[in-house]
C-alpha cells in the first residue's frame, strides 16, 4: 500500500513538473508585427511577464486576474499580447482615456473610464522608471 501512494505521488510530481516546464512563450509575433514595431523604432520588449489585469477596478463586481503575457513598446505603440492574442494596444490613433501610473517597481495603465475603465499592472524586467517614461510617451504623442 505504501509503494503504490509513494508510486502515485511521484507520478503527480512528474505530472506538475511537466506542465511548468513546458510552458510555452507569450512572445511570438507574426512577420507583418515585427516589421511593424521595428519600423517605429523599438524601445523596450519583455516577453513572460506576470501582469494583473483588473477590469472595473474598486467597484462592485470588478475583477481581476494575473496574465502571463508580452509587452512591445515603440516610439509610437505600446502593445501587450499573449502570441497573436491581443490584450492592450496603445497608438496615436487610440481614442480611450490613458493613465500610466508608476509605484515602485510596478507600472500601471489604466485605460477608459467608469465601468469600461481596465488596468495591466506589471513589474518590468528593470529600470522601472525609463519603462514608465517610454510607455507616457506613447499617451502623449496622442493629444
Amino acid at each position: 500500500m505504501l509503494r503504490q501512494v509513494r508510486w502515485a505521488c511521484g507520478v503527480a510530481l512528474l505530472g506538475i513538473a511537466a506542465a511548468l516546464g513546458c510552458q510555452e512563450s507569450t512572445g511570438r509575433l507574426s512577420p507583418d508585427q515585427e516589421t511593424r514595431f521595428a519600423a517605429e523604432g523599438l524601445l523596450r520588449r519583455a516577453d513572460d511577464i506576470e501582469f494583473r489585469y483588473t477590469a472595473g477596478g474598486g467597484r462592485r463586481g470588478g475583477r481581476w486576474e494575473e496574465r502571463v503575457a508580452s509587452i512591445v513598446v515603440t516610439g509610437q505603440s505600446v502593445y501587450i499580447h499573449k502570441n497573436e492574442k491581443l490584450g492592450l494596444e496603445l497608438t496615436p490613433r487610440s481614442r480611450r482615456a490613458v493613465e500610466v501610473r508608476r509605484d515602485g517597481a510596478r507600472i500601471r495603465i489604466t485605460t477608459g473610464s467608469g465601468r469600461s475603465a481596465e488596468s495591466w499592472s506589471f513589474a518590468p524586467p528593470d529600470d522601472a522608471e525609463g519603462w514608465a517614461r517610454d510607455i507616457r510617451s506613447v499617451v502623449n504623442s496622442r493629444k
